[in-house]
């Protein structure tokens, strides 16, 4: 699996100019008036707005690495694409203008969860039908995306346990490099140790978004009801249960579960990898927000006696 290397720390990113910027576009889209704004927020790409409608997504040179890739992304959203149900920005253009590795892609409606409040009813609504959308995702054709060699990923079960052992391992470092207070009965080496051995051999693989999270999560200015997902550019191969783990809360994790299976049941391996997944997404929390700590301890007992 290709780890978080950028390739070329040290190259120039400058941000283009708004006539660099419509001349890319209007290759594609030929009547586009103005540049709205620049979003550099992503991180590996800088975004740029054009009109109300128009999404402008640039490779930032200084980030680029081998996880991510605006070509994987666009392959992706075309694969998307031959499924009308699902929410997705559609690709109107991808290439490259010089130096720049560039796609043009319509704008998602709406705020990132990340930006906003969603409580209550809607939020279960949302993350309902956001449940609902990855359900639908890891049920497209799988075939197309093993062969076009844009994916990385896991291959087999044992190449799935070592995903989860690694990121078991992970976040037990950070905890102990923040020295995070611990008074479970259960050491979290020997939580990583019961939900590995916990974790059922399965044949289960898909492409998977791999953050499908507050930040890429999107949802009406107004109603604040689930209008679709962006950036699959981090995508690769593994278990489809690893696509749930952003959501950790206890009602959220069941609003996005009721929403995967309300069109179709899972079996009980698929359930059984969620708890793994389950524990592996409080840990997480446990290590990175150290707010929630007291919450996320005590929930993270009951999913192991689950296990």
């Amino acid at each position: 699996m290709p780890k978080h290397i950028y390739l070329q720390p040290d190259a120039p990113d400058p941000i283009h100019s708004d006539d660099v910027v419509l001349a890319i576009v209007r290759k594609h889209v030929p009547d586009v008036n103005s540049v709205t704004g620049i979003d550099e927020s992503g991180g590996e790409a800088r975004t740029y707005a054009i009109d109300d409608n128009i999404i402008l997504k640039v490779q930032r040179p200084q980030q680029l690495r081998p996880l991510t890739s605006l070509e994987k992304e666009v392959f992706y959203l075309n694969q998307l694409s031959l499924d009308k149900v699902i929410s997705v920005p559609k690709v109107l253009g991808y290439g490259r203008a010089g130096s720049i590795e560039y796609t043009v892609m319509t704008r998602m409606p709406g705020i990132a969860i990340v930006n906003t409040t969603v409580e209550g009813d809607a939020r279960r609504e949302t993350l309902f039908k956001l449940g609902q959308t990855l359900r639908r995702i890891h049920s497209i054709p799988q075939g197309p995306f093993l062969q076009s060699g844009l994916f990385p990923g896991d291959t087999n079960f044992s190449e799935v346990k070592a995903r989860f052992q690694e990121a078991f391992e992970g976040r037990i470092e950070r905890m102990r490099d923040r020295n995070i207070a611990w008074t479970l009965p259960y050491t979290p080496e020997q939580i990583a140790e019961k939900a590995i051995a916990a974790l059922p051999e399965s044949d289960q693989r898909v492409a998977l978004h791999s953050n499908p999270g507050p930040t890429h999560t999107f949802v009406d200015h107004s109603t604040r009801r689930f209008t679709g997902l962006i950036d699959f550019g981090d995508a690769y191969f593994s278990h489809p249960a690893l696509d749930l783990w952003r959501w950790n809360l206890p009602e959220d994790r069941q609003a996005v579960l009721a929403g995967y299976t309300s069109e179709q049941e899972v079996g009980d391996t698929f359930m059984d990898t969620w708890r793994v997944v389950m524990v592996l997404s409080v840990m997480t929390a446990i290590a990175y927000q150290t707010e929630t700590n007291v919450l996320s301890k005590a929930d993270l007992m009951s999913l192991v006696e689950e296990l």
